[in-house]
């Protein structure tokens, strides 16, 4: 495949991602959604496959852009170009995500003292566009290496994260952080960087040997992080140790949440088959841990499964788009805008959701959801017909 132009399979799936996107994050608050469709960090449910799949994305038009770049404007510039653009990825996050009011008054603040409210802010702000530009300023190093080295740097950072977590980092992230918190980049360079392969893949030239590895990969990512998350079942405690639903979080945590203490080896037995997809039995008999399939805690399992699933998934796109010439123009409007896309479907769907309360009936959450959905991709088909596009 040539390197110039546009890989339409990339469109595609960013396109299906964002449309994702907002289905998980409109309908996830909502009492009759279905549990697959919302947030759970106990287990890989739909909502959770939506997340890596943009670090996937940004990671394969990463390597194909800068690439481009480099060989047009020189190293220098396109580095310098690729550092700009980020920070300003990073100030609009800022500017995104509200961080809470720390104090009604001065004196609760002076109380408080600068770290403990700079630390309110941190985990706010480090959501899906805060990851986005700390995770691509992180492997921006590696992004010209070869496989082995991009490879090497995912798992070294996989296992430094590992490593931190255990230390301290499992409880701080617990304590009120979004989507792995400050830390999360460590754990979000797995998809950024299988999307860097990916794009080797696509750009070598073999049709078939690309959808054979891209497909045979993501499966054995995805089984990876499955027999990882076997794990969690360790922490399972019988009904008369059993958590409230009302517990504060803290409560639900093991004492030992990265490393299984001998005793649970010797007492508790593996139980593995529990289909990513589905919540695991009786989550109030499973203490929190780091082994579950959760995108809080961006645990390994999750992300290796999650990296796995976007690569399999990919290659599908690949076959249709690139293969059989297939094309949606919804997919196509959302996956070359979807930084707007990103941003007005947050404000359209706070709009509508003001109207709509949690336990409103299933007919009046599709309502609602079909007016927020339809009211969104007007404006974003609108901004495309007249060439706006807002790329960072």
């Amino acid at each position: 495949m040539a390197t110039t132009g546009r890989i339409e399979s990339l469109d595609q799936f960013r396109g299906y991602t964002v449309a994702g996107m907002f289905v998980v994050n409109f309908l996830g608050s909502f009492d009759a959604t279905p549990v697959v469709l919302t947030h759970q960090n106990t287990f890989c449910s739909y909502a959770d496959t939506i997340m890596p799949q943009f670090f996937f994305a940004v990671g394969f038009a990463f390597r194909l852009t800068f690439g481009r770049r480099a060989q047009a404007e020189g190293l220098r510039q396109a580095y310098g170009h690729v550092v700009r653009r980020l920070l300003g990825l990073a100030l609009l996050a800022l500017v995104i995500y509200e961080a809470p009011t720390v104090a009604d008054n001065w004196d609760e603040l002076v109380l408080l003292g600068p770290l403990p409210a700079l630390q309110l802010g941190i985990k706010s702000w480090f959501q899906t566009l805060m990851h986005i530009a700390v995770t691509s300023l992180w492997i921006l190093p590696v992004i010209r290496s070869g496989p082995m080295v991009r490879t090497l740097f995912a798992i070294g950072s996989a296992a430094l994260f590992a490593v931190l977590s255990y230390w301290f980092y499992f409880a701080w992230v617990q304590e009120g952080g979004i989507d792995g918190g400050v830390l999360g980049f460590l754990a979000w360079t797995t998809p950024m960087i299988v999307g860097t392969l990916a794009c080797d893949l696509v750009l070598d030239g073999d049709s078939r040997r690309c959808v054979r590895r891209l497909i045979g990969w993501g499966t054995l990512l995805m089984l990876v992080g499955w027999l990882l998350s076997c794990g969690s079942s360790l922490y399972n405690v019988g009904p008369d140790q059993a958590v409230a639903a009302d517990s504060n979080l803290a409560e639900k945590w093991a004492a030992d949440p990265v490393w299984p203490s001998a005793e649970r080896w010797a007492t508790h037995t593996l139980r593995p088959i529990e289909p990513p997809f589905v919540p695991p039995p009786g989550p109030e008999l499973r203490e929190e841990n780091f082994w579950m399939m959760s995108q809080r805690s961006a645990s390994l399992s999750y992300h290796l499964f999650a990296a796995g699933a976007s690569l399999a998934l990919f290659g599908l796109f690949y076959i249709v788009c690139d293969g059989w010439g297939w094309r949606l123009g919804l997919f196509r409007t959302l996956g070359t805008n979807a930084l707007v896309g990103y941003v007005l479907h947050g404000i359209a769907g706070n709009t509508v959701g003001r109207f709509m309360p949690d336990n409103s009936p299933g007919w009046y959450v599709t309502a609602g959801f079909l007016l927020y959905f339809g009211v969104t991709c007007l404006f974003i088909r609108k901004l495309e017909r007249e060439g706006i596009y807002l790329k960072l």
